[in-house]
């Protein structure tokens, strides 16, 4: 029994495995239509939403309506009249509704987010603090689906085999994006590698090696004049083949 015992203190504790860090569980993606590019003289007039659970790959709820709009400028774009929106329906309690699948949600997604996510806080829809996730910039997808680093909505839709069709309406890329994740195998890892923390980053090339630039995913001129620039998590930074050095001084914020 001494030498099973001495046996048992000479073995060493067995440290438990490190949880991997938890994803969101669920998504609101999220899509608008507007009267113009400019939320300081423009309005939102359309909302479309999807509640989509990321373990069963499932979408839970969905919502589209309209908000009123004295007129819509964008119209021959979104191909919504400024008078249809002005019918009686409960866009009202649409907006409750929002609140509700906002409350359920843990991550906001949108396909070009940071032009989505200026109209929250501005009357009449609310402000939001959740994360926000941008489906073309901060995304990965995989290499096999032969996509641009900053891929259309459509784009999208289709490397995934998912059906397209012509309506430009907000509801409409909700769902595409509903079911390109509904197809993604890697889906959880693809949304916490997108949610690291991010800053623009210069890259250091020569004329020469631009292509390595442009390769990467970088883009020339945009937003800095003169440079080959992409937003990039340290992790993603580790990963090139070429130096770069940060344009802005800290990491983005992910809230809005």
């Amino acid at each position: 029994m001494a030498d099973q015992l001495t046996l048992l203190e000479a073995v060493p504790e067995q440290c438990p495995e490190p949880e991997a860090p938890a994803g969101p569980a669920t998504l609101l993606i999220i899509d608008t239509e507007t009267t113009g590019l400019d939320p300081e003289k423009d309005r939102c007039l359309e909302v479309g939403a999807i509640l989509f659970d990321v373990s069963a790959r499932s979408v839970l709820a969905q919502q589209s309506f309209l908000l009123p709009v004295e007129s819509n400028a964008a119209e021959p774009i979104n191909r919504i009249p400024a008078s249809v929106t002005r019918l009686p329906q409960p866009w009202t309690g649409a907006l409750r509704w929002l609140d509700e699948l906002l409350s359920a949600s843990d991550v906001l997604v949108a396909h070009n987010a940071a032009f989505d996510r200026q109209w929250f806080g501005r009357d009449p829809l609310p402000a939001v603090s959740h994360p926000w996730l941008c489906s073309m910039e901060d995304l990965r997808w995989p290499a096999d689906r032969q996509l641009r680093s900053r891929p259309s909505v459509r784009d999208l839709a289709l490397a995934y085999g998912v059906p397209v069709w012509s309506a430009h309406r907000a509801l409409t890329d909700c769902i595409y994006l509903a079911e390109v994740f509904a197809r993604c195998d890697d889906l959880e890892t693809m949304l916490l590698h997108g949610l690291e923390p991010r800053q623009l980053m210069r890259a250091r090339v020569s004329y020469d090696d631009r292509h390595l630039a442009r390769d990467a995913g970088f883009r020339w001129n945009d937003p800095v004049k003169g440079a080959w620039t992409r937003r990039l998590s340290q992790r993603e930074v580790k990963s090139l083949d070429f130096p770069v050095e940060v344009v802005e001084p800290g990491p983005e914020r992910r809230a809005a």
